[in-house]
């Protein structure tokens, strides 16, 4: 494996295994430069959402990267104020204009939103079939809110964006999500720079001559889950990516399986109100 390896969905598509996240980074040049960064050190996916307030800076650091679009696997996600049929047409055509460009990757629902998620799906699965989205997938899904969800699309969502990380693992989620045919996804992979506490990963980390963050994103991908890590810092950028060239053994993945506590840092699925 290396930087460019990525996971085959259930459409054919294929996405890389590791990806820059930029929630909660500020648009124009520090979002512009953290894109810049990522992708002139090998990185070839990139996570935005229309609710970060970031899609231009991602679309011009996309475009002075010097890496051509097609090269690129580009997520962006609908907002909760934008689901429903039209809504979604709408602010899908709004996302693709600040990202300048005329196609997403990937496209999500980014909270489930109960019968207005159906409506929304409608739409996504239309543009999927017009070509402007290469696959459709959902964000923050529990295993029932899928329940509820699966029997009203004519298409199985390719990937489900989740926070995952060692406190927060979902075992259920993961194999419902495997038996489906969804490829899970992780956000806030390292808990915020968290990980660096953690005594067990601090000693694996001195094992493997690694750092606690760099195994927490090995670690997520030997469990078959995509990794999005949040950066802005260039060093961090490009330190996250360097995973691919050790691996943990089973022993060491389940001492890392053994610190899920079930801890949230994000919101709960079923509370949320925004």
């Amino acid at each position: 494996m290396n930087i460019s390896s990525a996971v085959k969905l259930n459409n054919g598509v294929e996405m890389p295994w590791l990806g820059l996240g930029v929630f909660r980074a500020e648009d124009g040049k520090e979002v512009e430069n953290a894109v810049i960064t990522a992708l002139q050190n090998g990185y070839r996916s990139i996570d935005t959402a229309a609710v970060y307030q970031n899609e231009k800076g991602v679309g011009e650091g996309i475009k002075n990267s010097g890496v051509p679009r097609d090269k690129i696997f580009l997520t962006s996600k609908v907002w909760n104020s934008d689901q429903g049929y039209k809504t979604t047409l709408k602010a899908f055509e709004e996302s693709l204009n600040r990202l300048q460009t005329d196609y997403l990757d990937l496209y999500l629902i980014h909270w489930p939103k109960g019968k207005l998620s159906v409506e929304t799906w409608k739409a996504m699965e239309e543009l999927y079939g017009k070509g402007a989205i290469r696959a459709i997938g959902v964000s923050n899904f529990l295993v029932h809110h899928l329940k509820e969800f699966l029997p009203e699309c004519n298409l199985v969502p390719a990937v489900n964006q989740v926070e995952f990380h060692p406190g927060l693992i979902q075992p259920e989620l993961l194999d419902y999500c495997q038996t489906k045919g969804i490829q899970t996804e992780a956000w806030s992979p390292i808990m915020k720079g968290k990980v660096n506490d953690i005594p067990v990963l601090q000693a694996l980390a001195v094992k493997y001559g690694k750092t606690p963050v760099q195994v927490v994103l090995r670690w997520d991908i030997q469990k078959g889950v995509v990794a999005i890590p949040k950066s802005v810092n260039p060093e961090r950028i490009v330190s996250n990516a360097d995973i691919f060239d050790f691996e943990l053994t089973d022993e060491d993945m389940a001492k890392i399986d053994r610190l899920d506590n079930n801890k949230r840092i994000g919101p709960h699925p079923d509370h949320i109100n925004f």
